[in-house]
């Protein structure tokens, strides 16, 4: 049939339709059938009941859950997580972010009730300083969602009969209220706006910016132009297209790209690097998909400009790599982040599959290999930043590969992500984050975009249109997963206005292809199309790093040679030395017998091998301080064993340089603990008995740690936990910190020894006290359960039914990279001597961090696997009523929510936790 050309209008309506309704494909995957694709969605259901039901029961009204202590996240009120916490206003973030959710899901009536909940409990007026993105993507979005949704219930005569556009009202004023972020002469706005005050003045803290992202300034048109068409109030449209105007104004005219970030005063960008995630990710989401809702095709060619610009520069297949805007054809850096997996989905809309495939599978292979996706990892697949907040973008991009390929392959995919969550982030009020995916140990965090998007691109993963009560592909999905209905596109129409502050290019279209590839031709008639892309990578992560594609070389008549890497110079092989020479490298013999590299730019061959040799020599500084820090260790993992916890709780613990190595040994040191005397460990151990055969508890300060393992050593201790003497100190905000030794032979000290900040410390510590005896396993990284509990007797609903194929066996992590910092003294990385206390080690940021500090460990695949539980309709029905009733005892109109901190103590949270576990007990084929 060739190619089905379509004219523009044409195309805008019927895109998502078309690309997302592709005939299901006979791959060599086996299909899943029906009963199987039903057992996942409820699943699906009963994991987002235990999600939004403890959410509802421990944290509402708070914005955001907090799961491991089991209570509400309330801004100010707990330590600050710097620009993370620019999300949470005070307005139930968590509820308004899930409400559309809760339809995809079929749970009308939970939508209805919280609808009512959040028109009668949420206050937008806060004297609050918030992001302008995130308040926009989940709030805004949320509530426009949630009008969507509840018109089409209340016109099906399903349910809603009351509504009257409350939710919509909210939104508009909330869209006023963002407005005042925008009074830049260049239309870009203010990063932050105090939602009631506004910027610039004293009492609103904020207003004194000068710059913003590009995905923060352009990813706005979806929510503000939906706005705009359901009130007929343009002016909200109108703000965001000029944002955008801007952007596509200050792109970078010989590449098409733009950067990371940008002054909003004059338009200089600040940040020169450009990718397609973190920071900028987004903005070429909106641009297509404003395309699509609103029909303007000036947002088709500027997508298809900046994509082809993304495919000449970026992507170098299986790998999307950040490039300099003014130089794209040099590499910015060697690591990506974990945002850039919704691109494959946006490949597919825009119907670009193979590209789409390729990256999809080679994030796979790295979910394989660590659980979950690290929020950075290298080129070469060593983690580098090794947090995991349960991003969604993977799940998303899974969904849409699935509807575009109908390849059995992804459901099976989808499967994997299922039982991942509930081995490794499932605890008993939630799921929480995991902080670090090489030892598997917690944050005590549960975005509202886990409730947002996870579940829903899961549950419609395994979905047929039968099984939904709308007709999903009348919508259109935001950034934040909310839907908007693609008949936004004729109402209330705004007409665009050229942006003054700049002169507007008209692109010649030309060159464009405005046509939906058939799916003939898309798949080639080959069944296996597919799978014979994605074979090639496989084996991708366990073996070196993938080639980049071939260069160019502008010298040698159009011929192609791989550029230098430097993990691969050999100052020996005199083939690399004239590939240096080439680049403008010179090597030096130093007199002590190492090696300088230095480059003259203005001596390279051509000004490509001028790139390549500033590529090279970037690489070379970044690997030789890679090399310095391999011997420094990682974080390692206690995980509480023993009866309500079963291993569902692991702690972050800082290593010793000395001891017993637990990267070496599979099996850690497991044991019951006991509280030191003194509680120091400083002197004799006089209750020596206590902590005989145990694992001893002591506290920091007064002597050396190597001092305290002594001690607790010769009173027959197995391994030691050194709490912090800081109240409140968290790793959720403090550096990790690895114990370090006294400055003479620690050879003697064959015990573990592990560090716990307060808070993670008080947690056993609570315990202790509620249940006198708590077992606890050091190790490595946390071990599967069904590995901790192998051949013992403990209840069934713990312990997965395939308990004999699990191992559980792990790798030792490896070049983990950390800095010492000594206490009290300056820095040193000798030894210590005269130190109060001994040496610290920093840990690695999270993706929104500003430091720098690099991580590169790798761990071999965890060979565990969980089956799917096994659920009916009364299972979900009956998690539905518990929902509702727990739900009806938040309803006092007499209290004010936000007067008191909700913090639960630990009897609270065990008798909590003890109910769950007699829920389990009485559904004796559930499996967790």
């Amino acid at each position: 049939m060739g190619w089905l050309t379509l004219t523009l209008a044409g195309m805008r309506s019927i895109l998502l339709s078309f690309i997302l309704s592709v005939a299901v494909l006979r791959t060599g995957q086996a299909a899943m059938t029906k009963e199987e694709k039903a057992q996942l969605r409820s699943q699906v259901l009963e994991m987002f009941d235990h999600a939004y039901g403890n959410y509802m029961t421990h944290a509402y009204p708070a914005d955001e859950l907090m799961p491991l202590t089991c209570r509400g996240r309330i801004r100010g009120q707990e330590p600050s997580r710097g620009d993370v916490d620019d999300a949470l206003g005070k307005f139930s973030l968590t509820l308004i972010d899930t409400l559309d959710t809760l339809v995809v899901l079929n749970k009308t009536k939970l939508f209805e009730e919280a609808v009512r909940k959040v028109i009668n409990d949420v206050n937008l007026d806060n004297d609050i300083v918030v992001s302008v993105f995130e308040t926009n993507i989940r709030v805004l979005g949320g509530l426009l969602g949630g009008h969507s949704l509840a018109i089409m219930l209340k016109e099906s005569g399903e349910r809603m009969d009351w509504y009257n556009d409350e939710l919509l009202h909210m939104a508009k004023e909330l869209g006023y209220k963002l407005l005042p972020a925008f009074n830049t002469t260049s239309g870009l706005p203010y990063p932050r706006v105090n939602l009631k005050f506004g910027i610039r003045r004293p009492e609103a803290r904020t207003g004194t910016e000068t710059d913003t992202c590009t995905a923060c300034a352009g990813t706005l048109i979806l929510e503000f132009a939906a706005l705009s068409r359901f009130t007929g109030i343009s002016i909200f449209e109108e703000y965001a297209r000029k944002a955008l105007d801007f952007l596509w104004e200050k792109r970078q005219r010989s590449s098409n790209l733009v950067g990371v970030t940008i002054n909003i005063h004059t338009g200089d960008w600040v940040r020169k690097d450009s990718g397609v995630g973190a920071g900028i990710d987004s903005y070429y989401e909106y641009l297509l998909k404003a395309y699509v809702l609103l029909g303007d095709d000036n947002y088709l060619k500027r997508f298809n400009t900046h994509y082809d610009a993304i495919m000449r520069y970026i992507s170098q297949p299986p790998l999307l790599l950040d490039v300099h805007i003014h130089k794209p054809m040099l590499t910015a850096r060697t690591w990506m982040d974990s945002l850039l997996a919704f691109f494959p989905g946006l490949q597919v809309l825009k119907g670009d599959i193979r590209p789409a495939i390729e990256t999809h599978e080679m994030l796979y292979q790295v979910i394989k290999k660590h659980n979950f996706l690290p929020e950075a990892f290298t080129t070469d697949f060593r983690v580098h930043w090794a947090q995991h907040p349960l991003r969604p973008e993977f799940a998303e991009s899974t969904y849409f590969l699935y509807k575009a390929t109908g390849d059995p392959y992804y459901l099976e995919v989808g499967k994997t992500l299922i039982d991942n969550l509930n081995k490794y982030a499932r605890v008993p009020c939630g799921f929480a984050a995991v902080k670090d995916v090489r030892t598997g140990s917690h944050e005590d965090r549960m975005d509202s975009f886990f409730l947002a998007e996870m579940f829903k691109y899961l549950y419609l993963l395994f979905s047929e249109r039968e099984d939904l009560i709308f007709d999903i592909e009348d919508y259109i999905f935001t950034t934040e997963a909310h839907l908007l209905p693609l008949s936004l596109s004729t109402a209330n129409q705004t007409k665009p206005k050229k942006n003054t502050t700049t002169q507007y290019t008209e692109l010649d279209d030309s060159n464009f292809d405005w046509s939906c590839p058939n799916t003939q031709i898309l798949f080639r008639n080959d069944p296996m199309y597919a799978q014979s892309i994605r074979e090639p990578l496989k084996n991708v992560v366990d073996k070196t790093c993938p080639r980049s594609s071939s260069r160019v070389d502008e010298t040698s008549g159009g011929g192609n040679r791989p550029p230098l890497r430097a993990r691969d110079f050999m100052a020996s092989n005199s083939e690399h030395l004239d590939i240096l020479k080439k680049m403008g490298v010179s090597l030096i013999h130093l007199k002590d017998g190492r090696v300088q590299l230095v480059q003259h730019a203005n001596q390279a061959a051509s000004s490509v091998d001028a790139e390549d040799g500033l590529r090279f020599m970037q690489e070379m500084i970044e690997l030789s301080s890679q090399q310095q820090k391999e011997q420094q260790l990682p974080p390692r993992a206690v995980q509480i064993v023993s009866h309500p916890f079963y291993g569902r709780v692991v702690l972050t613990a800082g290593p010793a340089q000395f001891g017993m190595d637990l990267s070496k040994n599979v099996a850690g040191a497991r044991g019951f603990v006991a509280r030191t005397e003194p509680y120091s460990g400083c002197s004799d151990v006089t209750n020596a008995e206590s902590i005989k055969g145990k694992i001893a508890l002591m506290q920091r300060g007064q002597c050396m740690f190597a001092e305290k393992a002594r001690n607790v050593q010769k009173s027959g201790a197995i391994g030691g936990i050194v709490i912090d003497d800081n109240d409140g100190s968290s790793s959720d905000t403090a550096p990790l910190f690895q114990m370090a030794g006294d400055g003479k032979n620690t050879d003697d000290i064959t015990i573990p020894m592990l560090f716990l900040f307060s808070k993670e410390g008080n947690i056993i510590l609570d315990a202790i006290q509620e249940y006198q005896e708590v077992e606890v396993l050091l190790s490595d990284k946390a071990k599967d359960r069904a590995t901790i509990f192998k051949g013992k007797i403990i209840p069934n609903y713990i312990i997965d039914s395939n308990l004999e194929g699990e191992t559980g066996e792990q790798k030792p992590s490896e070049n983990n990279s950390q800095k010492q910092i000594l206490e009290e003294t300056s820095i040193h990385q000798d030894s210590i001597t005269d130190s109060e206390d001994d040496a610290s080690v920093a840990s690695q940021p999270g993706l929104t961090s500003s430091s720098n500090s690099e991580d590169s460990s790798s761990l071999e695949e965890d060979s565990g696997s969980l089956e799917s539980s096994e659920f009916n309709d009364k299972n979900i029905k009956d998690s539905e009523d518990h929902l509702q009733e727990s739900m009806e005892t938040l309803e006092d109109p007499k209290v004010n929510k936000w007067d008191k901190k909700r913090v639960q103590p630990i009897e609270s949270i065990l008798a909590d936790w003890k109910e769950d576990i007699e829920a389990f007990e009485l559904m004796e084929k559930d499996e967790l």
